[in-house]
């Protein structure tokens, strides 16, 4: 039985699902390039990831915006560390949760509980929209980051006259040494590389780090232009555009790993038929 990728080489930035990713690619026929562009530990501060949980379990927030899965996953985490877990479910369930997107949503569901309300579009921007539509003044917000700040949600929600507690409950750190993604840089550059997956723009941005630090901006520009680049959804997606890179793949709903393998293959299928 023939397989939508046979003979295609596939580079992948993923770092957390990387195997899992590789696996799904490989059943279609391709071969794989693992270049893990960061990796995710847990907040270096956990005084203040369980200070955060704290005030959750006080319920001291009138709405909680869980940003991603692997967010509210490392918050459990934590909780279950400090013997806290049971009391800060009970405490989402009580509270309002405004979810990013189907991720947090997933994450929400392995603890049976539901979101309060799901941004019509998984960004900043969506939540924002769908936040508009609610009685912030006065209230405190709970707001789970992830990898950096978000100023321009904490800034709207303080313009609505909402007080808000961030909590960073996880970080990125790089995961592949700076030659390894040189080489990769090279391989794209050399019309090796049929699809190169991008599953979040940390990923985007460690790459294109290490090329300017290398002097390698150009040839690596060059090489994303010669191949078909797929990200997992629009926030990704976006990021590349910002940097001038063409999108080729992109799921228009579910940002999955599935569907954008699916994709993948689908693209290869309608250019050979």
């Amino acid at each position: 039985m023939s397989r939508a990728l046979e003979g295609r080489t596939i580079a992948l930035a993923e770092g957390r699902q990387l195997e899992d990713l590789a696996e799904m690619l490989e059943k279609e026929g391709a071969a794989i390039i693992r270049c893990p562009m960061v990796s995710i530990l847990d907040a270096p501060d956990e005084a203040a990831v369980v200070a955060w949980l704290q005030e959750l379990v006080a319920d001291r927030f009138g709405y909680v915006v869980l940003m991603t899965g692997e967010g509210l996953r490392r918050l459990l985490a934590a909780a279950l560390r400090h013997g806290l877990r049971e009391a800060v479910v009970a405490a989402l369930a009580r509270t309002c949760t405004v979810t990013r997107g189907p991720k947090p949503v997933r994450a929400l569901r392995e603890i049976s509980l539901a979101p309060s309300r799901v941004a019509d579009l998984p960004t900043t921007e969506g939540v924002i929209a769908t936040l508009r539509q609610e009685p912030l003044r006065g209230q405190t917000i709970g707001v789970q980051l992830y990898g950096e700040p978000n100023p321009v949600l904490v800034e709207f929600l303080e313009s609505a006259g909402a007080n808000v507690s961030t909590v960073l409950p996880y970080v990125y750190a790089p995961a592949t040494d700076a030659e390894h993604i040189a080489k990769l840089t090279e391989c794209l550059a050399g019309g090796q590389v049929d699809v190169i997956v991008f599953t979040s723009s940390p990923q985007v941005e460690r790459l294109y780090a290490v090329a300017t630090e290398r002097g390698l901006l150009e040839l690596l520009q060059q090489g994303m232009a010669k191949t078909r680049v797929a990200a997992v959804g629009p926030i990704v997606a976006e990021h590349l555009r910002q940097l001038g890179v063409r999108v080729d793949i992109c799921p228009q709903q579910g940002f999955v790993m599935k569907n954008l393998v699916a994709l993948i293959g689908r693209s290869f299928v309608a250019k050979n038929s």
